[in-house]
C-alpha cells in the first residue's frame, strides 16, 4: 500500500474535458432523487446537481443522471420519484447517495424517511416535489435526461441549501 497526496476519487480525465470543467463552474443546488425499485431492494436514490425547473402548466423538472445508475433503472420501471433539495446539514447524506461516503447498511439508514406515493422522502427536508416521469429516459451526451412532471411540491424555509461547485460543497442561500 502506498500513501500519497492525490485525491482518491480524482478523475484524471476531468481536467482534459472542458465541458465537464464548465459544468463544475456553474454549480447548483444538490438534490436527492429517490424512487421505489421493482427488485428486492425496494428503494434507491442518487444525488443530482444538474437539474432545472421549467415553470408552466404543468411544471417540469429536467435532470441529467448517470444512465447506468440504479435510479435510472427505477425511474424507467416505477415512473415516479421524490426530488428533495438538500440542506447544508445533509453533506454526508449527499456523499453517501453519490457513493463517496461509507453508509453501512445503505444510505437510507442515514436518515428518517416517509413513504409517499412518489417514493421515499427524507423527513427533515423542507423543500421537495413528487414527480411523474413524463417521457422515456434518454441519453444526452454521457448522461440520461429525465423529464419529470411536477405533481406535488412543498417549499419550506429550511436552513441554507447545499450547493456543489467545482468538486466541493458550499453553503447556499
Amino acid at each position: 500500500m502506498t500513501i500519497h497526496g492525490d485525491h482518491p476519487f480524482a478523475d484524471p480525465d476531468a481536467e482534459r474535458d472542458p465541458a465537464r470543467r464548465l459544468r463544475g463552474r456553474l454549480g447548483g443546488a444538490v438534490s436527492l432523487w429517490t424512487s421505489e425499485t421493482t427488485d428486492h431492494r425496494g428503494r434507491t436514490g442518487l444525488t443530482v446537481s444538474s437539474l432545472m425547473v421549467a415553470a408552466g402548466e404543468p411544471a417540469h423538472v429536467l435532470a441529467l443522471i448517470d444512465p447506468e445508475s440504479d435510479l435510472a433503472i427505477a425511474l424507467d420501471s416505477s415512473g415516479r420519484a421524490v426530488v428533495q433539495i438538500l440542506e447544508w446539514r445533509h453533506q454526508q447524506l449527499a456523499e453517501a447517495f453519490a457513493g463517496r461516503f461509507p453508509a453501512p447498511g445503505g444510505p437510507f439508514r442515514m436518515g428518517e424517511w416517509e413513504d409517499t406515493r412518489w417514493g421515499p422522502r427524507l423527513a427533515d427536508v423542507s423543500t421537495w416535489a413528487g414527480v411523474r416521469i413524463e417521457a422515456e429516459v434518454r441519453r444526452v451526451g454521457w448522461y440520461a435526461l429525465v423529464d419529470a412532471v411536477v405533481e406535488s411540491v412543498e417549499v419550506g424555509d429550511g436552513e441554507p441549501s447545499l450547493v456543489h461547485r467545482r468538486g466541493s460543497y458550499e453553503r447556499g442561500t
